[in-house]
């Protein structure tokens, strides 16, 4: 049966940018919730000192939690190779990272989509990138997932991998038992695309998913897949809100996964608007896991 695990979504400024909330204050956070762990990002400020790896570690687990995944972001998409080898180099701390505190699944995507860069070249840099951290993931025990992503919010162009038919390629060119899928249905709608027709392409690769849910403020889905410029920024029709509440069909993508024998961590990306709101959410998913897969 998937576990619960959650990211801090409407605390990431004050735990990356301000430092008005520690760390430890979010794990106090995330024990009050009936979640199994908590997801962590590699640009919490207090990351930087490797000392707090092992004290975080052990603040989780003491909650009867663990830390499953890391969410970072490299860029393996830029021109020059040694931009990408350090990007590479980045993604291997970032792997040690995730080994130090106990987990199991680090976060990669393609990189930025350049205006200069033809599909087949930016595949063909990231499939090598990745390739090229899997070894030392698979030494120690950790699967690199990527994900169906908008964009960093320190870079400059949108994720070059962000339209199903650059993902999905770029998926099938990657073949190794420590590498697989993080499925996020609410990046699909600001692609503009289905997220249950990604998912059926992807389903067999998923290992780990992202749960949010997204609202249209106005006009229809039509309407937003229409907007030319929809996949460049954030879609203005669109906002975050409480899951079950907005346009993902839950029910669907857990019959689907649960066909394809998923039964792994779904992380809670969610909680903007209160921490009332990312318990419903809780719940909800809870709900919706205990019918499917009991």
């Amino acid at each position: 049966m998937p576990k619960l695990a959650a990211f801090p979504k409407a605390y990431m400024q004050a735990l990356c940018k301000d430092g008005s909330m520690s760390v430890s204050d979010w794990i106090k956070i995330a024990a009050g919730l009936e979640i199994d762990g908590v997801e962590w990002y590699a640009g919490f400020l207090e990351m930087a000192d490797e000392a707090n790896w092992s004290r975080f570690r052990d603040e989780v687990e003491l909650r009867g939690m663990t830390i499953p995944m890391m969410c970072c972001s490299p860029d393996f998409t830029h021109p020059d190779a040694g931009f990408r080898e350090a990007e590479i180099e980045k993604q291997k701390r970032w792997i040690d990272m995730t080994h130090a505190l106990g987990g199991g699944f680090c976060r990669v995507l393609s990189g930025q989509r350049r205006p200069e860069l033809s599909i087949d070249e930016g595949v063909r840099l990231a499939a090598e990138s990745i390739q090229a951290c899997l070894p030392y993931a698979a030494d120690r025990g950790i699967t690199l997932i990527i994900e169906n992503h908008y964009k960093d919010d320190f870079w400059e162009y949108p994720e070059f991998a962000q339209k199903m038919d650059v993902f999905c390629p770029l998926v099938d060119a990657i073949d190794h038992p420590n590498f697989g899928v993080n499925y996020d249905p609410s990046n699909t709608y600001l692609a503009g695309e289905d997220p249950l027709e990604l998912l059926s392409r992807v389903s067999d690769r998923v290992v780990t998913m992202h749960a949010s849910d997204r609202f249209l403020i106005e006009g229809t889905i039509e309407d937003l897949r229409r907007e030319e410029g929809g996949a460049e920024g954030y879609a203005k029709r669109l906002s975050h809100g409480e899951i079950g509440q907005g346009l993902n069909d839950y029910d669907a993508i857990f019959t689907e996964l649960k066909s394809k024998g998923f039964d792994g961590w779904i992380s809670i990306e969610d909680g903007v608007d209160g921490l009332d709101q990312l318990e419903r959410s809780v719940a909800f998913l809870r709900r919706k896991i205990a019918e499917h897969w009991s």
